[in-house]
């Protein structure tokens, strides 16, 4: 054999390792992929999905895949040793995909409402005390004339592992002040799981009261969004679903809502705006509320359907 044509042999051998190395990479990327697609569909409906009679399941679904505006009631869930659990935090967040846009409402947890299901004027939050999701989601839309589309229930421990795992948030804190256990700055603060509950949580030191820890919650969610959807969070997308699925979150979407909502909704955190609904602290038969004015509520009301 000549020396030419041995060097066309080795150069032919040296470009068939590159390509063996490459097809061999992209065979375990996509068992990988193949593995955390499975992963995820068996998590979700299995263990997050959570269907409730307050939702027409059907007219979600047709919302979803039109891409149409939704209203995705957020409960954060307090749940003490012995009770049945509060809704600590209620946000409804309203996703337009055609603008790119998302609002997030807060409704102070001491807001008074009728109770639907319970026939009774009480605190907003009493709703999941009495009724789980299903009160929750129908006195939030008697409340706000409004049609929830899915709901997410959110624990707090599962909140602390979520934070942990995306490796923390930052949060521009609006106030200085401390717990006990930690000394808050003005500005920028990082925070893992377990401060970030530290900074959710405080009331009695804010000047603002529900309305400061209102946003602050926002906040926190608004970070959460932001640093969930990053580049850097992919490789944990196995241990995050982990987290969620060991009963932290429940959600009335199914896996195939979730897939949709992935790549028609994505766009919504670009544009975050928040939003307290306004009130007044009344004492009613000795009791604290925040009481909701009628022209608020069709203000809010206005401002969910136009977003």
């Amino acid at each position: 054999m000549k020396r030419s044509e041995v060097r066309k042999n080795k150069k032919k051998r040296w470009y068939k390792i590159p390509l063996i190395v490459l097809s061999v990479l992209v065979i375990i990327g996509g068992v990988w992929l193949l593995s955390i697609y499975n992963k995820a569909k068996t998590t979700v409906n299995d263990k997050m999905y959570q269907e409730v009679e307050s939702i027409d399941k059907a007219v979600s679904k047709k919302k979803v895949k039109d891409k149409e505006q939704l209203n995705v009631l957020i409960m954060g869930i307090d749940v003490s040793e012995g009770d049945s659990g509060r809704s600590d935090s209620m946000m409804v967040a309203t996703l337009n995909p055609q603008e790119d846009s998302m609002k997030l409402i807060s409704i102070p947890r001491d807001t008074r409402t009728e109770i639907i299901g319970k026939g009774i004027d009480d605190k907003i939050n009493h709703a999941y005390s009495f009724g789980k999701e299903d009160m929750a989601i129908a006195t939030v839309e008697n409340f706000l004339d409004i049609e929830i589309d899915y709901h997410i229930s959110l624990n707090m421990t599962g909140l602390q592992m979520l934070i942990d795992e995306l490796g923390g948030v930052t949060v521009n804190s609006e106030l200085a002040w401390q717990d006990g256990s930690y000394n808050f700055e003005k500005g920028p603060t990082d925070l893992d799981g377990k401060k970030a509950l530290a900074y959710v949580r405080m009331r009695k030191e804010d000047p603002s009261g529900d309305f400061g820890r209102a946003k602050r919650q926002r906040q926190v969610v608004e970070a959460m969004i932001k640093k969930g959807a990053s580049i850097g969070s992919v490789n944990k997308v196995g241990s995050i679903i982990d987290i969620l699925g060991d009963d932290n979150l429940k959600t009335s979407a199914d896996f195939d809502d979730v897939k949709r909502l992935f790549t028609g909704y994505s766009g919504v955190r670009k544009n975050i705006e928040s939003y307290q609904v306004q009130g007044q602290g009344q004492m009613i038969d000795g009791i604290y509320y925040y009481v909701v004015s009628e022209e608020e509520k069709q203000n809010v009301h206005q401002m969910i359907m136009n977003n």
